[in-house]
């Protein structure tokens, strides 16, 4: 797939693989999110290898990435949404959010699903709401498996 950039003066917001800055990407994970706290670098690489992955760029610079897994056809599930604590505040959540429900080969889907913990008020702003509970949505986990 070619890969798909969105641009906004300094801010270039692109799905190239070799643009990645893993190090980037698994430090935050692995030192910072209360999601992924710990998690070693091969699963990080084995994720980003089987995901459309999102870098965002500040003067060339990574400080942003989201990844999406998907069919291409019915369903994305956007995961790893996070931006460095320096580049917070200044709307580049938002742009990276646009860009990726933007992405052409993502059109049409019948389907987008997140989890966050402390993040909704980021994804109201693009239709996301909480299912009513119960549902019909669950959830499995592996017993001792980040």
């Amino acid at each position: 797939m070619t890969p798909y950039e969105c641009q906004n003066g300094n801010i270039t917001i692109s799905t190239d693989p070799a643009r990645l800055d893993l190090d980037f990407v698994h430090g935050f994970l692995a030192n910072e999110s209360y999601w992924a706290k710990g998690i070693e670098r091969d699963r990080v690489e084995r994720f980003v290898e089987h995901s459309l992955n999102f870098g965002l760029y500040k003067a060339g610079q990574q400080v942003g990435y989201l990844r999406i897994i998907t069919d291409y056809t019915t369903y994305a599930h956007i995961s790893d949404v996070f931006m460095h604590a320096a580049h917070r505040g200044q709307g580049l959540a938002q742009m990276l959010m646009r860009c990726a429900l933007a992405h052409p080969e993502l059109q049409g889907l019948r389907k987008w699903t997140l989890y966050t913990h402390d993040a909704q008020s980021l994804y109201y702003r693009f239709g996301f709401r909480v299912p009513p509970t119960p549902g019909n949505h669950m959830v499995y986990r592996v017993p001792n498996e980040r």
